[in-house]
């Protein structure tokens, strides 16, 4: 079994902006430890990211503050966005290590509402589920009910998640069939102490300050989460690591003072859930590398949480692969007739919404696609096929179907069996695009590109489209690319 580390970040930042360095958040090795090596996937869950219309529109435009913040610091580090998708102000950001990208399989996002009655995003959770080395993941970020009171709301919140969380993936159509499950998020419980016997605020603050060792254990043994797991009434199938740093909400923003308005509360959590003999003969497992809060940040009225864990996934695992032929030729923009080949492993079967999709040679998230084109429209017509084999089809992109601007970009085959999932099965090494002035062709402005709507998804009647309509489960990497090289905002 190969082992796969993966690093957590929960955090509610109140509507605010980045306003702090997030390095160390993200635990990057240091100068004095420069040989750390880096965690394989990052997942960060926000919480209450500012997401009133304004807010949305712009973000759907260009990335959101926290997102953009974050994409500078792991972009950098060779780091890709497998996935990101949002819900009013829950935010899920997976990023990957390039290497891993042609191993990601069944890639599909989903959110559940559960405010106002399952009416209203503010509450509810996104998720991201993907297969990697032959092993099923499920990552999910949630804002459950607020206030201490609400402890019924918040288990029926979580009940309605598990119920209307589903996915178009056979196997694992719902979140707790998954190898590995990790729920992150804003659970929002509290400490619940009996009637008559409750400590205020002031009381708890000054048994924080006496507590040794980080043991925490006597005010653990009043919180709610504890409490419903052990009842079987919500997250009864998940591990938590034991809690060793104090309360993360609710603080004074600003400062590391807690705000008396509220008992200090456990409400940010990461916890956990493996299946472990799924497969015979292998033992899966999560495996605790750390737990804690991070507590310089003070940005939000919440401290982030992180974690980090190594999991087991198969060894050497390989299925539905594309090769592409080395590109030693330049494509010069106009070129009438543009030809690679590619080789499917015996595996693959194609579908009629596969594509390949044209991106920059340092992209920086599979949603940033430059241009594309269905697999149907480029690929010649195949000879004789010996099942059980590899087969080599021949891809020819016409005029106008290719990038317009010089420089260095990769193709990426994606097997997309239906509109909610794809899969990365290729990445070509950087080939060169160039103008020559004397094979450019002249194209019309005002004729619609053939690349114009998304894979999987019919073109909008551009007459009713109204985009300010709907922001649920958006997801945000998918339009700022596209209008941000055209648009200047002050």
């Amino acid at each position: 079994m190969d082992t796969l580390r993966f690093y957590f970040v929960t955090w509610n930042v109140a509507t605010r902006n980045p306003g702090q360095d997030l390095n160390a958040l993200l635990d990057f090795p240091s100068q004095f430890n420069k040989s750390k090596p880096l965690p394989d996937f990052y997942i960060i869950g926000l919480q209450e990211v500012k997401s009133q219309p304004q807010n949305m529109v712009m973000d759907a435009l260009f990335s959101d503050p926290w997102s953009s913040t974050f994409n500078r610091i792991l972009c950098r580090q060779g780091f890709v966005i497998a996935k990101s998708t949002r819900l009013q102000g829950m935010l899920l950001l997976v990023y990957t290590q390039l290497k891993h990208v042609t191993h990601l399989r069944d890639i599909e996002a989903q959110y559940t509402k559960t405010g106002l009655g399952g009416m209203w995003g503010n509450k509810g959770a996104v998720s991201v589920r993907f297969n990697i080395y032959g092993c099923s993941v499920c990552l999910v970020n949630c804002h459950l009910t607020a206030h201490e009171h609400l402890l019924a709301d918040r288990i029926n919140d979580y009940n309605t998640i598990i119920k209307q969380h589903i996915y178009h993936v056979s196997e694992t159509t719902n979140i707790l069939y998954h190898d590995y499950v990790f729920w992150i998020g804003d659970l929002n419980f509290r400490t619940d102490h009996p009637a008559g016997n409750s400590p205020s605020s002031e009381d708890i603050v000054a048994l924080l300050k006496k507590v040794e060792k980080d043991k925490y254990t006597s005010l653990l043994k009043h919180d709610q989460l504890l409490a419903v797991k052990d009842a079987g009434d919500a997250f009864s199938e998940f591990t938590e690591p034991e809690i060793q740093f104090p309360p993360t909400y609710k603080f004074t923003i600003g400062s590391d003072e807690y705000d008396l308005k509220r008992k200090p509360s456990w409400t940010d959590r990461i916890l956990y859930k493996v299946i472990a003999n799924n497969y015979e003969n292998i033992t899966l497992r999560a495996d605790l590398i750390s737990y804690n809060h991070i507590p310089h940040y003070t940005v939000s009225d919440h401290k982030p949480v992180v974690a980090q864990f190594n999991i087991k996934a198969f060894s050497n695992y390989t299925e539905k692969t594309v090769e592409f032929a080395p590109i030693s030729r330049i494509w010069y923009i106009g070129d009438a007739d543009f030809r690679t080949q590619c080789t499917l492993s015996h595996d693959v079967e194609i579908n009629p919404n596969d594509w390949i999709g044209i991106y920059d040679a340092d992209f920086q998230s599979l949603d940033d696609y430059k241009v594309y084109e269905y697999l149907a429209k480029v690929s010649l017509p195949q000879g004789p096929i010996t099942a059980g084999q590899p087969r080599t089809i021949t891809l020819s992109f016409p005029v106008g179907s290719g990038v317009r601007t010089p420089g260095f970009y990769r193709f990426i085959y994606f097997s997309q069996p239906n509109n909610d999932v794809r899969s990365v099965l290729g990445v070509s090494e950087p080939f060169e695009v160039s103008s020559k002035e004397d094979r450019l062709v002249t194209i019309d402005p005002c004729e619609p590109s053939s690349s114009s709507s998304s894979p999987g998804r019919p073109a909008a009647n551009t007459s009713t489209a109204d985009i300010f309509t709907d922001f649920t489960g958006l997801d945000v990497a998918k339009l700022s690319r596209h209008f941000a090289n055209d648009l200047s905002i002050d």
